[in-house]
């Protein structure tokens, strides 16, 4: 009897301990993961975040990790299909277990996600879409990085309106979730100013020939174009439009047209263009020391120059770091969660001060406006969001 006895509290006590052990955390690991668009249309914004984040990752464990456990970073890539992306979140969680998720791509994609990330309390860090669905509803396992693509839009098309005397608002998109924050953004805008939302017209993601759209845009007098399509696609749509002589309206994307490879197309193709983002590009901060030592060493390690991606890498990484630093040796959801919502610091390379709470799970609220002036990205503007659009 005493036998059994002592195999029955055992038992119980192994049971306590399973109930309570925290996935994707043991004495020497932790395990984080992400699941992102590395081959689709926004790979431009993934391939070097992942690479950035991977770099500040090992840097972290090279010093022995945090609180003694090294990160272990597991990668999925969906390629911009939302199918995909819920095999790569089902495996990412339940079989990889991580513990948490940073730099996950796309609006549809995160919102796929949600139901199995919280189900195993797995936090959702610095996803690669600023749509606003990313802190809506229950915000206990979820914190944007920077500020939306919907009040970014709405600051973008008020600053290009007052500058140009804009009457007439439009917009191009792609008809998913992120796409109709673009639309919104851009119809609520020109609502609130008092001008004529005109025309729109809708897109496939892998749509490549923009032509009809843009003479049915032109045709309808907007002075303004909000764009909300691919990478890729903004190049296009945006060179067809020169090439057919339209050179007097403004188009503006979101932080998702806000991409170093958009600026650096050759001869000019892009230059004109505007994005309104949550961040500042950082070509032009290079006099700033800590930026080019950042840049310098993206580029020795990676092999290749440093961009958008890497920037929105090394702040979900920094981010990241930072929260499980703060969470202490006992590492847990909860403890966690505590960590995110102390967060307070200056990021220099996105030149953003990010600032988490319990009832703010948005890391940056500034909203920068940039214009590709010889291939870079000017700032002409900054926005505070909280005065009234």
């Amino acid at each position: 009897m005493l036998t059994k006895s002592i195999l029955a509290m055992g038992l119980a006590a192994g049971m306590a301990s399973a109930a309570h052990a925290t996935q994707g955390v043991t004495d020497t690991e932790i395990v984080i993961g992400s699941n992102g668009d590395l081959s689709g249309i926004f790979a431009a914004f993934n391939v070097g975040a992942i690479k950035a984040a991977q770099q500040m990752f090992d840097d972290v464990n090279a010093k022995g990790g945090i609180h003694g456990r090294k990160i272990r970073f597991v990668v999925e890539d969906h390629g911009y299909q939302v199918p995909k992306a819920v095999q790569n979140f089902n495996k990412l969680i339940n079989s990889d277990q991580v513990f948490a998720m940073i730099l996950n791509l796309g609006t549809p994609h995160n919102i796929a996600g949600f139901p199995l990330m919280e189900a195993k309390q797995v936090a959702n860090v610095s996803p690669l879409t600023s749509a606003r669905q990313m802190i809506e509803g229950d915000i206990t396992y979820k914190y944007a990085g920077t500020a939306s693509y919907y009040d970014g839009l709405r600051a973008g098309v008020k600053y290009l309106a007052e500058q140009n005397d804009a009457k007439e608002v439009c917009a191009m998109y792609i008809p998913s979730d992120f796409g109709l924050e673009v639309f919104e953004a851009a119809r609520d805008q020109a609502e609130a100013m008092g001008l004529t939302f005109a025309a729109e017209t809708t897109h496939k993601p892998d749509e490549q020939d923009f032509v009809g759209s843009i003479q049915k845009l032109r045709e309808a007098g907007c002075d303004i174009v909000a764009t909300g399509i691919g990478v890729r696609q903004t190049i296009v749509a945006f060179g067809t439009a020169k090439k057919l002589g339209w050179t007097d309206a403004a188009f503006i994307g979101s932080s998702a047209g806000f991409n170093t490879a958009v600026a650096k197309v050759p001869e000019g193709v892009t230059e004109g263009y505007y994005a309104a983002a949550g961040w500042s590009d950082f070509e032009n901060r290079m006099d700033n020391p800590e930026v080019k030592a950042w840049a310098e060493d993206f580029q020795a390690k990676a092999g290749e120059p440093a961009g958008t991606a890497a920037q929105l890498g090394y702040g979900a990484a920094r981010t990241l770091i930072a929260a499980l630093e703060a969470a202490g040796p006992d590492l847990t959801a909860e403890s966690f969660q505590k960590g995110m919502e102390g967060l307070e610091f200056d990021d220099a390379i996105l030149d953003i001060t990010v600032n988490y709470g319990p009832d703010d799970h948005q890391g940056g609220d500034l909203i920068v406006i940039s214009k590709i002036e010889g291939g870079k990205w000017v700032e002409v503007g900054r926005v505070d969001p909280t005065e009234s659009q």
